[in-house]
């Protein structure tokens, strides 16, 4: 079974993170936030981002990176970024897989890129834009690691609420 685990590290806009908490909930993701955060979890406009989902998720913080690899010692890194050699489709996501992505403002730290440079993965994009948004950005990634994985634990066909597909 696939443990998907997106990781936001410093996030900055409440709209935003509220928008990955909805994602996470709806694709039984957990979610992982590294401070410092640019607001406060409790923050009406993340809350509403998020909706009704938030009793849905599991949400953890940690003061820093550190704090995140030594309560997270296994599973697939991998990390999105617009500096990436490989596309997010070349990367091959495993079942246990944590899916960072930086601040809104400068992205995540060059250092942690340079150490695993096999699972950097970038979007591809026009090349004279600086990004996509990262709610966006963390929904296609998110995506295409469950694509990989048959989709597993998700409903992938929906019913008409008042008729029949059928009639």
């Amino acid at each position: 079974m696939m443990e998907l685990n997106i990781v936001l590290h410093e996030p900055e806009i409440p709209q935003n993170t509220g928008n990955i908490a909805r994602t996470c909930a709806a694709i039984g993701a957990s979610l992982h936030l590294i401070e410092p955060l640019g607001f406060k979890i409790d923050e009406k406009s993340v809350r509403r981002a998020g909706l009704d989902y938030w009793d849905k998720l599991g949400v953890k913080t940690y003061k820093n990176l550190e704090e995140f690899f030594n309560k997270n010692p296994e599973g697939q890194y991998v990390f999105g970024t617009t500096k990436a050699k490989h596309n997010h489709s070349q990367i091959k996501y495993e079942k246990k897989c944590y899916i960072f992505f930086g601040k809104e403002s400068k992205g995540l730290p060059e250092e942690l890129l340079k150490k695993y440079p096999e699972t950097c993965a970038r979007i591809p994009m026009l090349k004279d834009l600086r990004s996509l948004n990262l709610s966006n950005s963390v929904a296609i990634m998110a995506y295409e690691a469950l694509r990989q994985n048959n989709f597993e634990l998700l409903t992938s066909t929906g019913e008409l609420h008042n008729l029949n597909w059928d009639s």
